[in-house]
């Protein structure tokens, strides 16, 4: 889905809503939408997200979601196996050593194949994705004996890893 011609469509009314005011107001109107364009198209994609979620939250046997490529957005629904009623749920998840604490939010990148199961998974336990992965990770990291992961390899090049995190967005 091509972004574009909605946001053209804001440029023009904000250029149609200055017009009265001269030429001095219509330019000022102009650097204005070429301003908020990327804020609008940001906007934009944040509400296809939300849709999506939302519809994905009403289907017993598909997902909805939205894939970036390029300057474009494309919904893509993709069908589940069999629904099957939720069973019982499981076992809560063995509690952290620190309690949970804050939540923070983590980008994972997995082979379709895979998140196709995962959902799947999720589907048939009758909870979230979010949720089965993090009781996944939870029983893996519990699991593991001697306590705690090691730490990483040092960075390629030499050095060490930095414990600050950078969040938000690129455009390209």
């Amino acid at each position: 889905m091509d972004l574009t011609p909605y946001l053209e469509g804001l440029r023009a009314d904000l250029a149609a809503a200055a017009a009265p005011g001269g030429p001095e107001i219509t330019r000022a109107a102009e650097l204005l939408s070429n301003s908020l364009e990327p804020s609008a198209r940001l906007a934009l994609l944040e509400a296809l997200s939300d849709a999506a979620a939302e519809i994905t939250t009403g289907l017993n046997d598909a997902t909805v979601e939205v894939r970036l490529r390029g300057r474009e957005a494309d919904l893509v629904v993709t069908q589940l196996a069999a629904f099957e009623p939720p069973a019982a749920p499981g076992p809560p998840p063995p509690p952290l050593a620190d309690g949970g604490g804050d939540l923070a939010r983590l980008t994972l990148r997995m082979p379709e194949a895979l998140k196709t199961h995962v959902e799947q998974s999720a589907a048939a336990e009758g909870i979230s994705v979010n949720a089965w992965l993090v009781r996944a990770v939870t029983a893996a990291v519990s699991a593991r004996p001697g306590g705690p992961p090691p730490p990483p390899p040092p960075p390629p090049g030499g050095g060490v890893w930095s414990a600050k995190r950078v969040t938000g967005y690129f455009q390209a």
